[in-house]
């Protein structure tokens, strides 16, 4: 057992789940957007949207999206922050069978036309775990840096990428593969024991004619 496990983590409170999961949370969809905030609606579902108020979900969700850690004492602060930032927010609720208690969407777009949709759930501990990416269902910790492929379902598609990859020098920690079904759409989520992702994203995408988009997401640590 860790000693986080025990203590619960470093955090501006009141909970670990409702207020450090959730800076978390907003940090990883930060992350995942890939690029500065602007406009975002968030849509708190279960005990998020209930409880919100009172655990300072709302505070924390934001203050992740205008890149604050869970200890950052900023948090408590993080409407302000996040205005003088130049980011946009609208907090929603609603309500999906089967949806984690302390989970969230949120809805990103900006200037441009692009879009992205990013679900994400608060596990416990301050721990959480990303469950979607514009509508497609993965699984994805956070907490080092990933590489996620987009592709159609062919043969060579994880080898060609494993070999890129090996070729660069990375280590990859763990893979995993989701698909809606053979011959259709996949993902793949690679986790990778090297922070540096710089370069990664072109590199992958050029690996295989199948793969039809790549993230390339920072680890924990780097809201």
């Amino acid at each position: 057992m860790r000693l986080i496990d025990v203590i619960g983590p470093v955090m501006i409170g009141p909970s670990s789940s409702h207020t450090a999961g959730a800076a978390r949370l907003g940090g990883l969809a930060r992350r995942i957007w890939g690029k500065p905030v602007s406009r975002v609606a968030i849509f708190l579902r279960g005990s998020f949207a209930a409880t919100y108020k009172g655990h300072g979900t709302d505070l924390a969700l934001v203050g992740g999206l205008a890149g604050m850690l869970p200890d950052d004492p900023r948090i408590r602060d993080s409407f302000r922050e996040a205005k003088d930032a130049g980011i946009c927010w609208e907090m929603k609720s609603e309500t999906v069978d089967g949806a984690h208690p302390n989970s969230v969407r949120f809805l990103f777009s900006d200037d441009s036309g692009e879009e992205m949709e990013i679900i994400g759930s608060s596990i416990g501990g301050g721990a959480v775990v990303l469950t979607g990416i514009d509508g497609f269902s993965l699984k994805l910790s956070g907490e080092l840096a990933a590489i996620v492929t987009f592709h159609r379902d062919e043969p060579g598609v994880v080898a060609a990428v494993g070999g890129a990859l090996s070729k660069a020098g990375r280590n990859i920690a763990s893979l995993n593969l989701h698909r809606q079904g053979r011959g259709g759409n996949a993902a793949m989520v690679i986790e990778l024991d090297d922070r540096d992702i710089d370069g990664l994203e072109p590199l992958i995408k050029a690996t295989h004619p199948a793969i039809t988009r790549v993230l390339a997401i920072p680890g924990g640590g780097e809201n």
